[in-house]
Order: C-alpha cells, then sequence, then structure tokens
C-alpha cells in the first residue's frame, strides 16, 4: 500500500509542474514581436558603433542597416496584427496542462501495468533462502536435465581398439560385479565422449566398493555426471560431492563445484564465500583459478561485499590485463577465451613439449573445464612421456588427481 501511495503522490506532483510550467507560459507577458524590435533596434546602434570604430565598411554598414530596417518592418506589422499579447491564449493553456496531467498519470500507470508487476511482494532475505532452497531441492534430476539437453554422439572406435572396446562392454555385462572391469569401462567411455556410459559404470564402481570407495572414486563420477550435463551440478553429482567434502572438506575441486552448484540454485552469496576462500588457498596456476577470478566481482556485488579482486600472479595463466578483458565480456566469451588459453598451452606441449607442471595444469584445466575424455588423453600421453622420470610423472599425477582420472 506504501509503494502504491508514494507512486500517487510522485506522479501527481510531476504533473503538477508540468501543468504550472505550461499555465505560466507567456499568456499576457509581451508579445514575442515586441521583443524581436528591442533586439533589432540595438543591432542597428551596434553597426553604428562598429562603424565609427572602423571595424566594417560603409557599404557593409549600408546593406546590414537595410536588412536589419526589413526586419524591424515586419516585426512591427506582426506587432499591429497580434494586438499586445503574443502567447498562447490562456483557455488553451488550462486544456493543454489538463490534457498533459491525464497523460502522465494515465501513461504512467499503463506502462506500469505492462513492465512493472502489480502485486508483486516484497521479498525479505528469509523469503529469498528460502525460495533458493526450495529450487534446490526440487531441481532435476541428472536425467531429466539431460533429456532437455541436445544429443551429442561419441566417438565411435574404429580397428583393433573397436574390438577391445566391444570386449570390454560384453564382459562388464556378462560380470557387472567385476571391479577392474568397470574402472576400464568408465575411463575408456570417457576417453570417447560417452559420458553417461561412463558414469554408469563409474557408479558400478562405488557400488562394488561400498565403503572402501575413495574420494578420487568419488570426485570421478561426480565430474563424469558434470561433465554430461553440461556444467550442471545434479543431485546425484552433488551426492558424490558431499562424500568427498565429508572426508576432505578443502579439496579444491569439490569446492569449485559445490560453489557452482550453489550458484545454480541463487545462493551467490555462499558461492562468493567460498571461491574466494578457494582463491587464496590455491596457487596461481591452478585451472580452477581463471574461471574463479572471472566470477568473484560480480560475486561480491550479489552478496553485497566490497570486495577488491587480488592481483594476478604473473604466469602461464591470464594476466591482469586478461583479466581486464575478460570482465567486459560476457559469459559465453569468457568461456571461449579461457578454452583458447587452454588450447594454446596443449598445441604448445605437443608441438614444443613441457615440464612437469605444465603437463599437470593442461590435465586439471580440462578437469575443470568438463573435459574429461580430453584429461584421461593427455594424462595417458603423458604417462608415455615421462615413463623414465619417476619424480616428473609424480608431478603430472597430482594435475590427474586434480581432474579426477587418477588416484593419488
Amino acid at each position: 500500500m506504501l509503494f502504491w501511495i508514494t507512486a500517487i503522490a510522485l506522479t501527481l506532483i510531476v504533473a503538477l509542474l508540468l501543468g504550472l510550467a505550461i499555465l505560466r507560459g507567456r499568456t499576457g507577458s509581451e508579445p514575442p514581436a515586441a521583443y524581436d524590435l528591442r533586439v533589432y533596434r540595438d543591432q542597428l546602434k551596434e553597426v553604428d558603433k562598429d562603424l565609427a570604430r572602423g571595424v566594417i565598411e560603409e557599404a557593409d554598414a549600408e546593406r546590414v542597416r537595410a536588412e536589419i530596417s526589413r526586419r524591424i518592418l515586419a516585426a512591427d506589422a506582426q506587432l499591429k496584427e497580434g494586438g499586445d499579447t503574443g502567447g498562447q491564449p490562456t483557455g488553451a493553456g488550462r486544456v493543454v496542462a489538463v490534457l498533459m496531467a491525464l497523460f502522465v498519470v494515465a501513461g504512467g500507470l499503463g506502462l506500469y501495468s505492462s513492465l512493472g508487476q502489480p502485486g508483486f511482494e516484497d521479498a525479505p532475505l528469509q523469503a529469498r533462502i528460502d525460495a533458493a532452497k526450495a529450487k534446490h531441492d526440487s531441481r532435476p534430476v541428472q536425467a531429466a536435465f539431460e533429456a532437455t539437453l541436445p544429443v551429442t554422439p561419441g566417438q565411435t572406435p574404429d580397428g583393433e581398439y573397436a574390438e577391445l572396446i566391444e570386449k570390454l562392454r560384453s564382459s562388464v555385462a556378462e560380470r557387472p560385479d567385476d571391479l577392474q572391469g568397470q574402472i576400464l569401462l568408465a575411463r575408456n567411455e570417457a576417453n570417447l565422449g560417452n559420458l553417461k556410459a561412463a558414469y554408469e559404470a563409474q557408479a558400478a564402481v562405488l557400488r562394488i566398493k561400498g565403503d572402501e570407495a575413495n574420494i578420487d572414486d568419488y570426485l570421478t563420477h561426480a565430474q563424469l555426471l558434470i561433465s554430461a550435463a553440461e556444467g550442471y551440478v545434479s543431485p546425484e553429482a552433488e551426492a558424490s560431492l558431499r562424500r568427498v567434502m565429508e572426508r576432505d572438506p578443502r579439496n579444491p575441486l569439490a569446492r569449485y563445484y559445490w560453489g557452482l552448484m550453489l550458484l545454480q540454485n541463487d545462493r551467490p552469496d555462499r558461492t562468493f564465500r567460498l571461491w574466494e576462500q578457494l582463491l587464496r588457498d590455491s596457487t596461481h596456476d591452478a585451472p580452477w583459478v581463471p574461471p574463479i577470478r572471472q566470477s568473484l566481482p560480480e560475486l561480491a556485488w550479489f552478496a553485497g561485499v566490497d570486495y577488491q579482486l587480488p592481483p594476478a600472479a604473473p604466469t602461464g595463466g591470464p594476466t591482469a590485463e586478461d583479466m581486464q578483458a575478460a570482465s567486459e565480456m560476457s559469459a559465453e566469451e569468457q568461456s571461449e577465451m579461457i578454452r583458447g588459453m587452454v588450447s594454446s598451452l596443449a598445441e604448445r606441449l605437443n608441438t614444443e613439449g613441457g615440464t612437469p607442471q605444465e603437463w599437470a595444469r593442461l590435465i586439471g584445466a580440462y578437469g575443470v573445464l568438463g573435459e574429461q575424455d580430453r584429461a584421461i588423453a593427455i594424462w595417458n600421453e603423458a604417462q608415455d612421456v615421462f615413463a623414465a622420470n619417476e619424480e616428473a610423472l609424480a608431478i603430472v599425477r597430482g594435475g590427474a588427481v586434480q581432474a579426477g582420472i587418477a588416484s593419488e
């Protein structure tokens, strides 16, 4: 009710001010022609002064005098025809003022009824929190959400690899409790981009292991689910992430995905707190750092926090200039930029090679981007590259662990 009283009062004030401006106008005041006559006579005096100072020649002065005299005659004739008033008639001014007031009031109400939300109640903090919880509790399960996505066929193996995959699938179908078979099937299906088959096989791994399933097992299951849903954190993925965080509350990948889930369910305030701490706990080359840095300023605004993003460290990751450019991009453009940087690193490692830390960074980055198949392919390649160097291979394995495709 208070809103309507305030809105109507403001509308009436605006209409009153516009009406007064119209009514005051120039009705009954000096006619425009009389004002023009004064101006023209002053101009004649100025011409005489300029001629006396030698600013203009006599011939130019005569031409100017003739033009001004012509305008004086026209203004004088207009003054005689128009009488003593030159403004709008008083009656017409009142009609226009009334019409203007009606237009402002009716137009304002019409626009609000069309563009506003009449009857929309206030949204106090607790109501918004309750609404976010209801959205979280009623969000689609994995299968329902995947049904809304376009079908993305996986790769079709050929040659000897195709035969091996078919044998593996048949073997696992005949022996669903074969742990090693399910592990191999999950890994190879993910490598082929068959993410649904991969997370189903990984779910079987969790079932078979039971209480012996470790953090990596659950994290791999969550990542496969999230990748299959193109970034959506479903209730099933949340359940696996919860098992990870129960055992390791500071696990960085689990914290990143948990923050993503909170953001998808209208809790940017909690996402900000989680990711802000994760950024402070992470090394500058961690693969989740770039997307977190790009999101934190906007999340801070939603959380009502005055936040200053710390400067980016000078690394092979995004520079301060990159971050400034990213802040002006849309979400799609930001994602494209990140993928471009990851692709650039992948191309350099493929053509020139690189340090174990760079291989680990690339594998972890693909894990965060949800491209599990590429992470597995790079990890397999890295094992061949560093087969003779156990120390370097251990570093690369750290990236694979972060991506959820290898165990410690």
